[in-house]
């Protein structure tokens, strides 16, 4: 059994603007007296093409966490446009909610991001630059795809480990996990 388990994870504010903020309400179990804090990031898949153009969007520490059912909202800033190849803002992207704990992993929650322009005449005629404005996005939420990874909870962390050798591993697991099959959140 996992010391934590995500149970829910709502998302408002869907469909909006590309420039609106991302909005998560998220619940989750504690079963076991945590030693340190829970760190949850938001992070948009700029390209399929490179890891590089992912952005974390924020990154939070909760804690100390109590036992039981907890409830909290996460609010990210939208991604930055410019750092998006101008072929990638417009069409499917993911976005990414990821959890660990001692910079461990152990579940990330992955959604489809549709992008498109907000009237007909600009979807059926884009214009040579996008105008970011017009750019609205819409969640899958109901179809996310969460990857659960079993770790040690309260171990001693390894030197690589101690001095963030795995942000580098999650970027890159972070887009093999957007692939997995979608079973929905664990209750």
């Amino acid at each position: 059994m996992a010391a934590v388990a995500i149970t829910n994870v709502q998302v408002h504010g869907n469909p909006s603007y590309f420039r609106d903020p991302f909005k998560f309400e998220i619940t989750f179990e504690c079963n076991l007296e945590l030693k340190h804090d829970l760190e949850f990031k938001v992070i948009y898949v700029g390209s399929a093409e490179s890891e590089t153009l992912d952005q974390v969007l924020d990154s939070i520490l909760v804690g100390p966490v109590p036992v039981g059912v907890n409830r909290f909202m996460f609010e990210a800033d939208a991604p930055d446009p410019a750092k998006i190849p101008a072929g990638d803002v417009i069409g499917v992207t993911v976005i990414l909610l990821t959890c660990s704990y001692q910079t461990r992993e152990f579940v990330r929650v992955g959604y489809y991001v549709n992008n498109e322009y907000d009237t007909e005449e600009l979807k059926e005629n884009p214009p040579e630059k996008i105008i970011v404005e017009k750019v609205k996005r819409e969640i899958l939420a109901e179809k996310p795809r969460v990857t659960r990874f079993n770790i040690e909870w309260d171990t001693p962390l390894a030197p690589a480990q101690a001095e963030g050798a795995t942000d580098e591993a999650m970027t890159d697991a972070a887009r093999e996990g957007a692939a997995v099959a979608a079973v929905g959140i664990a209750t």
